[in-house]
């Protein structure tokens, strides 16, 4: 009897190890917010052993100001890799970095050279540059297949189907928008400045944090004085945005407003950049 109960004890503990061997097989990634994660999922799809979350909804939007809870935290506790914006962007990576010192953080903007300066910090928008946003992907493929060897070749297999798609609509752009080089646009929201900066265009950035209602009588005076000295007729806004001030400016000026998308927020799956690409052409097509 003795002999049996050991042996089913062994049994017992060889099919837990196993179970945990599996278990722990299992790569968990956390990415910060909904852009992030998009991208992420690219990469990571049709991977059956790698797990994706995203720490906040996708309705988040920016993470200017976000308060980090517990249940965020939740999330990240059995994480093996954290994926960020970076630049500033997740204010509470401190706070992550303190309480799980062993999660590798992998840092999308590490790669990034032309960023742009407001005021006395870092435009941390980067993807909504196509330059940019290609960059970020391949930092994510780059460091998973570093830290996940297994399955490099799989990563670097989805990432290039990934960027071809890409880059197909960064071609469009540059082939098909010339005639936006040069010309002048005021700009109330800071996660679009580089977009327009990409298409070269002449942008002057009002600073609003995402709350266009923030500016001030004297900032929207200034801004209506500028637009008729220099005879500025494109007013860009983020879709989602409250156009109150917009229209003012469009009203005194003449000028007229366009509602582009950030990709700040959106459907959660994997073709959600290239549909805000496309639907950002026909956009930007008609300022022409």
């Amino acid at each position: 009897m003795l002999i049996i109960a050991v042996a089913i004890g062994i049994a017992i503990w060889v099919t837990t190890r196993k179970h945990e061997e599996v278990k722990n097989d299992n790569l968990k990634i956390v990415t910060s917010f909904y852009p992030i994660h998009v991208m992420t999922a690219n990469i990571t799809q049709n991977i059956p052993d790698v797990e994706l979350v995203n720490m906040t909804e996708a309705n988040v939007g920016c993470l200017h100001d976000y308060t980090i809870s517990t249940t965020d935290m939740k999330k990240i506790e059995k994480a093996d890799i954290y994926i960020q914006n970076g630049l500033g962007l997740e204010s509470f990576m401190d706070k992550i970095i303190s309480a799980y010192p062993e999660l590798k953080v992998i840092d999308t903007s590490a790669d990034i050279s032309n960023k742009i300066q407001d005021e006395n910090e870092t435009n941390p928008h980067i993807w909504t540059s196509i330059e940019n946003y290609i960059k970020q992907v391949e930092t994510i493929c780059q460091k998973l297949c570093e830290y996940d060897n297994k399955n490099a070749e799989t990563y670097k297999a989805n990432c290039e189907s990934y960027l071809q798609k890409i880059n197909q609509e960064k071609q469009k752009y540059e082939n098909q928008l010339q005639k936006l080089n040069g010309a002048k646009a005021i700009c109330l929201n800071e996660g679009l400045e580089y977009l327009l900066q990409e298409l070269k265009m002449q942008v002057t950035q009002v600073e609003t944090n995402h709350e266009e209602s923030t500016m001030s009588a004297e900032t929207l005076k200034n801004l209506i004085e500028k637009m008729k000295n220099e005879n500025i007729k494109i007013i860009v806004v983020d879709k989602d945005d409250n156009i109150k001030n917009a229209e003012t400016l469009a009203n005194e000026t003449g000028a007229k407003i366009y509602k582009l998308d950030s990709g700040l927020t959106g459907e959660t799956n994997n073709n959600a950049y290239i549909d805000k690409l496309e639907a950002n052409f026909l956009v930007l097509e008609s300022m022409m």
